[in-house]
């Protein structure tokens, strides 16, 4: 019953939501084809604003993964991982979570594929994909294209976040997987 409910609710949510939309315009009186164009020519812009930071996050995350940063992290920190039940190749997937979601998720597959979907390193590596945002994507790209110079309460709360998505996301694992 439920089930048959949230079909229906996702099949006609969003042509719903264009409907209540183009009504609403409709009725008063804006252009909507017109600001859709607009719209449309602002999220170019915008595209083509975020380029740069979107390169400097990928060379970054590339330049560390080059590097061997990775290896010398996960065997400075292989004994501490080791008493906390974590995995040493989850140590990069900790570290980019806050940089890029893309990157992230190249190392989750790596991840599973070396390991095995069922295994409590990708499991872990799953949980830690969905449990925060990626911080200095969104003020590199987000920030940074509307003109945001000073974002360091934002950036506090966003490594906080990260911080408290890493805690959670090991709590979680251990308690369903080990």
């Amino acid at each position: 019953m439920i089930k048959t409910i949230v079909d229906v609710i996702s099949v006609w949510l969003i042509p719903v939501i264009v409907l209540v939309v183009l009504t609403w315009g409709l009725l008063k009186k804006i252009p909507i084809y017109e600001a859709f164009i607009d719209g449309a020519k602002d999220g170019i812009k915008v595209s083509v604003d975020i380029v740069p930071y979107l390169v400097a996050i990928i060379v970054a995350v590339s330049m560390l993964r080059a590097s061997g940063a990775f290896e010398i992290a996960g065997s400075l920190f292989a004994g501490l991982l080791e008493w906390l039940k974590i995995p040493v190749d989850i140590l990069p997937v900790m570290i980019v979570r806050s940089l890029s979601g893309s990157a992230l998720l190249g190392m989750f597959s790596d991840i599973a594929t070396t390991y095995g979907p069922d295994s409590y390193t990708a499991k872990l590596a799953a949980i830690m994909v969905g449990s925060s945002e990626t911080t200095f994507y969104v003020l590199a790209v987000y920030f940074g294209s509307v003109g945001i110079k000073k974002f360091r309460h934002a950036l506090c709360a966003g490594i906080f976040a990260d911080i408290i998505g890493i805690v959670v996301a090991v709590a979680v694992a251990r308690w369903l997987f080990l």
